[in-house]
């Protein structure tokens, strides 16, 4: 009854698909970060945690249902002649939100903060916040619980492995979000990286597959230029400040 425990195919099944679906789930830890930090920071970790908590509940949910997430791949209509399923229904609607939202959170950055009515305004927005996560982690999910069918024949694995990984990305959410509070110019790469992902959804809603290594890739050359440019503009700024500190000696 307990063979798996000794069956080395299932271990690396394991520790593979945790691997896979932590990868999945940056770009819900990134999202997750972006509309935590547009509250007061009271309340910043606590939407993290329902947040990545509702993550989890939708991801066991849809492993619990199988059966049904089979059947979403079957055509419901065609467009242009393009068979559409279940599936690519919810990453259209997907995607759209999330290109929406991501160009919005955008423009907003751009205008600068506007002013709040205080507590009544900060409840509002985070309610509104903790529902806008749960629709996208229900997009995110789907694709991680897909992947998560064609590694592995395991219920109990599966389960297992996307507790670990929702785990580790809890624990790396705080200190991503507070790096990105602090460096705006990271948090507006990250809202392009969203919009970048809000498209890729949609090409695949419509059959269009782009390998997602390709996506990450991409993704993380950016940031590594990115942070280079931060680290440089810190050093410019440290040498500026000990040049005005040396004249004025």
């Amino acid at each position: 009854m307990l063979d798996w425990v000794t069956d080395p195919q299932i271990w690396i099944g394991f520790f593979t698909l945790v691997a896979l679906e932590i990868v999945l789930g940056i770009d819900n830890i990134i999202f997750i970060s972006i509309l935590a930090g547009k509250l007061p920071p009271e309340q910043r970790d606590r939407a993290r945690v329902l947040g990545l908590g509702a993550a989890l509940i939708s991801r066991l949910l849809l492993l619990l249902g199988l059966s049904w997430v089979v059947q979403l791949t079957e055509p419901l209509f065609a467009v242009f002649g393009h068979d559409i399923s279940g599936r690519d229904l919810i990453l259209l609607l997907g995607g759209l939100f999330l290109l929406g939202k991501s160009v919005t959170e955008i423009s907003h950055s751009m205008d600068g903060p506007a002013g709040g009515d205080g507590k009544k305004a900060a409840a509002a927005s985070f309610t509104s916040v903790i529902l806008q996560i749960m629709v996208l982690d229900i997009v995110f999910s789907l694709d991680s619980v897909i992947t998560a069918v064609g590694m592995v024949d395991q219920l109990p694995v599966m389960i297992a492995a996307v507790v670990v990984s929702v785990l580790v990305m809890l624990f790396a959410s705080g200190p991503i979000s507070r790096f990105v509070d602090r460096h705006p110019s990271i948090k507006m790469l990250a809202l392009s990286f969203l919009v970048l992902i809000g498209v890729v959804l949609i090409a695949e809603g419509f059959g269009q597959h782009i390998p997602k290594g390709y996506i990450y890739f991409a993704m993380a050359f950016s940031l590594v230029v990115e942070l280079l440019n931060i680290r440089m503009r810190s050093k410019r700024v440290h040498q500026e400040q000990e040049d005005s500190a040396s004249s004025m000696e």
